[in-house]
């Protein structure tokens, strides 16, 4: 029927519109209650009179989105160099020493600067494996190579590699795989996490292969 045609039509238009809007927004909600609970914090330690200062910048929306944003960017500036970083170097070593904390903190502190760090491998590739049982195959992205004692027990030519489940990447599993049992794509990482949340409706475009030059006899 044309009206069940022109809805789904209608749908694919706004959708992805208000699931965008929807993640800025709790986003900004979450910021903003950040910044509210430090605000709280600081209206108990500081006087009435300083606190009738600080509490009308709870109700300015979008403020701590602000603020984060140049905590982040200021804080990114500081320890780019020696001085920073020896700062750095001390409060990580702070943080080292409290018990229970620092095996949250070390662990956190590890993941993302696997993740994030621009000099890391993880989540650089994008490649196919047979998962979960040979002849199946599944997008996966390499976070690195198999280290300690898992090394000596596996050999060097091992990756390791997460694979995203569907239509939510931020859960899947962990495997470790020969380096000649999976096949590296072209793809970058964003257009691998496309087709993996599209479920392989959004195919990326296929790699553009040079003509070979001809070479003048």
């Amino acid at each position: 029927m044309p009206i069940k045609k022109y809805l789904l039509t209608g749908l694919l238009v706004w959708l992805p519109l208000a699931i965008t809007i929807w993640v800025l927004l709790w986003l900004v909600g979450l910021l903003d209650a950040i910044f509210g609970g430090v605000l709280t914090g600081l209206v108990a330690l500081t006087p009435s009179s300083a606190g009738s200062l600080i509490e009308p910048l709870r109700h300015i929306p979008g403020l701590g989105v602000v603020l984060v944003f140049s905590a982040l960017l200021i804080t990114g500036a500081l320890v780019s160099n020696v001085a920073g970083r020896w700062w750095l170097a001390q409060w990580d070593r702070l943080f080292a020493h409290i018990p229970v904390f620092k095996t949250i903190y070390n662990s956190v502190k590890k993941v993302s600067d696997t993740l994030f760090s621009s000099n890391g491998n993880a989540f650089r590739k994008a490649m196919l494996v047979q998962y979960p049982r040979p002849g199946v195959w599944t997008i996966a992205f390499q976070t690195g190579n198999p280290g300690g004692e898992v090394a000596n027990h596996l050999g060097p030519d091992f990756i390791s590699v997460y694979v995203p489940t569907t239509p939510n990447p931020t859960s899947g599993f962990f495997l470790m795989l020969a380096r000649a049992e999976v096949i590296e794509l072209q793809m970058s990482v964003d257009e691998a996490l496309t087709y993996v949340i599209s479920m392989g409706s959004v195919a990326p475009p296929p790699p553009i292969r040079l003509a070979p030059k001809q070479v003048p006899l």
